[in-house]
């Protein structure tokens, strides 16, 4: 079956590549690589979010970045609240007779947010239970760690994102792809991969390859320190990747005494390099800093 079809077999409807590029024209609207707009006009690969997803009956679900509603309508077609938080005023004002076409009986489960998701704040969002998107590629790490911040009803996720960035967000202590996004989305959850995307899904057709990254809210490292602070920590180690753990922190902590003694009290090795230090390790560097008096 091909992805045209699947749009009008049987089952609620969806959009396919004639649908998507029609509402598209209809709205006055192109992509653009400024928002990092790459609309979905296959129904078979939304369906597969959905299901790779593992809602709940009763969740409210986040959408960033709708786009044209091929997502949201499979979202929706499956019985799931949507809360969509989408920036382009053209597009936030057409999705909802969008939804009122394909999708009749479920228009009052949905509910639009026009605003940037870099920002939006949890009064606008309420308290959804899981978020699944397809993140705008230019800003999708900084949107997914400001939603987990912002909005703690999070329990689980599932996003789609550039396939290398999906790596990093993946990479556990020791890889090479492991990095600042790595620590910090694990101070919130427990992130792994979900599988591939194909290029032709998309209209227009990025020139990278894309990825599903799964999450799982858990509580944070127990520490004295702050997440500003851990956060903090994490940037220093990462700052100058082949130096020892010790020499990056010298921003962070100058005065190598009390640098010394923050090791001495976590026991972690101050030889080792950042990328081999986990989020327990970087909270525990954190929150030994508190007990450091100055010299």
């Amino acid at each position: 079956m091909t992805s045209s079809d699947s749009s009008t077999s049987a089952g609620p409807r969806l959009l396919g590549p004639a649908e998507v590029r029609s509402l598209a024209a209809a709205l006055g609207v192109r992509p653009t690589k400024q928002r990092g707009q790459n609309f979905v006009i296959d129904p078979n690969t939304v369906r597969r979010i959905v299901r790779a997803a593992e809602l709940s009956d009763g969740e409210t679900v986040l959408e960033v970045g709708p786009g044209l509603g091929s997502l949201t309508l499979a979202l929706l077609a499956e019985g799931h609240r949507v809360t969509a938080v989408e920036i382009d005023h053209v597009l936030a004002t057409a999705l909802p007779d969008t939804i009122a076409t394909y999708v009749p009986d479920q228009a009052a489960a949905f509910t639009v947010v026009e605003a940037d998701a870099m920002t939006v704040t949890a009064d606008q969002i309420g308290e959804p239970t899981a978020c699944v998107a397809n993140l705008p590629y230019n800003v999708a790490v900084p949107v997914l760690l400001h939603l987990l911040r912002v909005s703690p009803s999070l329990q689980h996720g599932l996003v789609m994102v550039q396939s290398e960035v999906a790596d990093r967000l993946a990479a556990g202590p020791g890889s090479r792809t492991y990095g600042v996004p790595s620590a910090k989305a694990a101070w919130y959850a427990d992130v792994r991969r979900a599988g591939p995307v194909g290029r032709n899904v998309f209209w227009p057709a990025p020139n990278v390859d894309s990825g599903l990254v799964a999450f799982s809210r858990r509580e944070p490292p127990a520490t004295e320190a702050s997440r500003e602070e851990v956060f903090a920590v994490i940037e220093g180690a990462f700052s100058q990747r082949r130096k020892t753990v010790r020499s990056a922190l010298a921003r962070w902590m100058p005065d190598r005494a009390q640098l010394d003694e923050v090791f001495r009290i976590t026991g972690i090795d101050p030889g080792l390099r950042g990328e081999m230090l986990g989020i327990a390790e970087f909270a525990a560097l954190a929150g030994a800093a508190h007990s450091v008096s100055p010299a």
